[in-house]
């Protein structure tokens, strides 16, 4: 009971000290700090910083009077925040603002909210000035943020303890690991703080969401999987602290596998070229780290604690029939499954394929206007500049070269199809700035085809950058993430899995499943993307997070499922090995893979396209990999290869005593525990 009491007043000194301490969190909303150097766009930013005015970030007003003709009047009020210029019809003028580009999202933020109000100001009835271009759209993201993961945190913890108290059926035991993890998700945030107070990383405004999602959906399922076999246990010791040992036994081992997979998958995005993807990988490998070691540390000490009174009103008692009955539903489906394997396996295969039909004509790749899930003011001011002028004037390129042949390189700018307007900006002794006012709005196809045929037809001869060649150089960064990446994850997985099941047949049949899981899913969301929610396509890091979260998160399930089914194997064979296993961890499995679907679905709680779309396809993929893969995929396949499936281990040489082997009956034994001499029932020692 001291050690119990230790470990909680020490984790509750050492989180209290830092979360007095660390800071907040510190963004970076300044898309060129997440490219590589080696980027063209990111070239031009840090050339830019050598030019008179410096490396801007423009704003745009765009005024307007609901279609009618500008007089002067109207314009009298904003001339003094810059030069308009007229569209031909007078109906719509635009200035620019040239604002510090900085990559603090607060400063941002606070620089066009007082630009908007300074152009809404004195403004005559009828006419409307709406800030957008590029500092109007960071703003915007960034804003959009403001408040969101708190609502976003409130959101989840609300779901999650909803799922407790159905899952548990307890007024009580939910309070604890809703706490323990709750504790846990804090001290991950304040590892976020100190991670954008002290380190290069480029985290943004979605960072602490994503991470505070994986830190309660995957703190949450191992403190299910813990208390479950804690409650087994509670069946066969009248010490607590006993049956807390076997469970952490047991249990421990799970859970260990588990979020040592999500840790080194996340940390494969360390080889992303995006800055921003390896600082997302970082910061939610410590937080499914501290989410593990709180469930395996904290958890345990203070479910002792409380004793077994926390599980009230059904206090599991020695001698009880507990959760492991496998004449319960779990039980059944596992018989019903190991009885027609070949007719399961089929079944399951065709339903993932039908539905990974879906991807087909799948686009990757959103434009600015279609990143936002809630109104925006620089999308509204696009809309309307697209009215009167080149949409592209919203984004302009913008051209370096040598001032010696800034003529020639104008020339060749302005010949380039889908430049309507080209002109020198500014240069000094080494360089010459020409922005190229593109025809097509910003991070289409076609500005972005615009953007390539620049570089080509220039040759080396000058550097492109600007917010669409940013967005471009962006996209292309996230493709070769998401192939350099995506076998790198597998070849992880696959080895934890070997090293974990010392197989080779089951870790191979467990990864096909998983992989065919995360293609039924992206199907499945796409189609709903495009023919519910209207969403065009799909956003550039989507494919990469999707797979990155289900295949890690997803081969939980088959670790909790399998490694018990090993464990029961010896004595009881492969079949009967699994369908006990699956009727022991059935109910147990499913509740956290809701949890989990369900804390994912939260993430539109967030005013992104981008979260939404990662949050549904998961949350789908969970679902399916919950009730269909690991349910009877899984145990269907272990059926069909029977002992070949734990190849080229043979834990049927483990067998007990008594020619407990093959697929005989298990008979059950009992042992005596030296220490308190309490009975021990079948496979406590397991």
């Amino acid at each position: 009971m001291r050690r119990a009491w230790a470990t909680l007043l020490l984790a509750l000194v050492i989180g209290g000290a830092i979360l007095a301490f660390a800071g907040s969190t510190t963004t970076d909303n300044d898309p060129t700090s997440s490219l590589p150097s080696s980027a063209e766009s990111t070239k031009v930013a840090q050339l830019q910083k050598e030019l008179p005015s410096g490396r801007t970030n423009p704003a745009l007003i765009v005024i307007a009077k609901g279609g009618e003709a500008l007089t002067d009047a109207d314009l009298s009020s904003v001339k003094e925040l810059g030069q308009p210029i007229l569209s031909e019809d007078r109906k719509a003028a635009i200035i620019t603002v040239p604002l510090a580009a900085t990559g603090n999202a607060d400063e941002t933020i606070t620089a066009v909210t007082e630009l908007r109000d300074k152009a809404k100001a004195g403004l005559p009835a009828g006419v409307t000035a709406q800030v957008t271009g590029g500092a109007g759209f960071s703003a915007d993201l960034s804003d959009s943020f403001s408040g969101a993961n708190t609502r976003l945190l409130i959101v989840t913890v609300v779901v999650v303890t909803i799922l407790l108290l159905v899952t548990y059926r307890s007024p009580i035991l939910w309070i604890v690991p809703l706490f323990v993890v709750g504790f846990a998700d804090q001290l991950a945030a304040k590892a976020i703080a100190l991670f954008s107070q002290h380190t290069d990383l480029a985290i943004n405004g979605s960072t602490t969401g994503i991470v505070t999602v994986l830190v309660f959906g995957a703190g949450t399922n191992y403190a299910l999987l813990l208390i479950s076999r804690y409650r087994e246990e509670l069946h066969r010791y009248e010490d607590r602290f006993e049956a807390m040992r076997v469970a952490l036994r047991g249990a421990g081992p799970a859970i260990l596998a588990s979020s040592g997979t999500v840790f080194l998958a996340l940390l494969t995005l360390l080889l992303a070229s995006l800055k921003s993807n390896a600082a997302l990988g970082v910061t939610a490998a410590v937080g499914v780290a501290i989410a593990a070691l709180f469930a395996l540390v904290v958890l345990p000490a203070a479910l002792v604690i409380c004793g077994r009174k926390l599980f009230w009103p059904f206090i599991p008692r020695v001698g009880q029939e507990g959760a492991e009955n496998e004449r319960g539903l779990w039980g059944k489906v596992g018989r019903a499954v190991v009885k027609r394997p070949v007719a399961v396996t089929a079944f399951s295969i065709v339903v993932l394929g039908i539905l990974s039909l879906g991807a087909l004509g799948t686009k990757v790749g959103l434009s600015q206007t279609e990143q936002f899930r809630v109104e925006a003011e620089s999308v509204q001011g696009l809309e309307t500049l697209s009215k009167y002028f080149p949409a592209g004037a919203a984004g302009p390129a913008t051209v370096l070269t040598e001032p010696a042949k800034a003529e020639q390189v104008l020339k060749t700018v302005s010949e380039t199809p889908g430049v309507v307007q080209a002109r020198v900006a500014e240069q000094n002794g080494d360089l010459a700035s020409i922005s190229a006012v593109l025809q097509a709005a910003p991070d289409t196809a076609e500005a972005f085809q615009t953007i390539r045929d620049l570089r080509e037809n220039l040759d080396g001869e000058a550097l492109v950058g600007g917010t669409v060649a940013t967005a471009l150089d962006t996209r292309d960064a996230a493709r070769h993430d998401l192939k350099t990446i995506v076998p790198v994850i597998l070849g992880v997985v696959f080895v934890v899995l070997v090293l974990l099941l010392r197989a080779l047949v089951a870790p191979v049949l467990l990864m096909a499943t998983v992989v065919l899981s995360f293609m039924a899913s992206l199907g499945a969301g796409s189609w709903l993307f495009r023919h519910v929610l209207d969403y065009p396509a799909l956003d550039n890091s989507v494919p990469l997070f999707a797979f990155l979260f289900l295949v890690a998160l997803g081969v939980d399930y088959n670790i909790f499922l399998v490694t018990r089914a090993k464990e029961e194997t010896p004595a009881r064979g492969t079949r009967e090995g699994m369908v006990h296993a699956l009727a022991v961890t059935g109910a147990v499995i499913t509740s956290a893979g809701i949890l989990l679907a369900a804390v994912f679905a939260v993430l539109g709680v967030l005013p992104v396209v981008t979260l939404t779309q990662i949050g549904i396809i998961v949350g789908i993929g969970v679902l399916l990999d919950t009730l269909l893969v690991r349910t009877v995929l899984v145990p269907a396949l272990a059926t069909l290869t029977g002992d070949k499936f734990w190849w080229p281990g043979r834990p049927q040489a483990k067998a007990v005593k008594g020619g407990e082997s093959g697929n005989e009956p298990h008979k059950p034994r009992h042992d005596w525990d030296s220490k308190d001499r309490t009975k021990i029932g079948e496979h406590a020692d397991s």
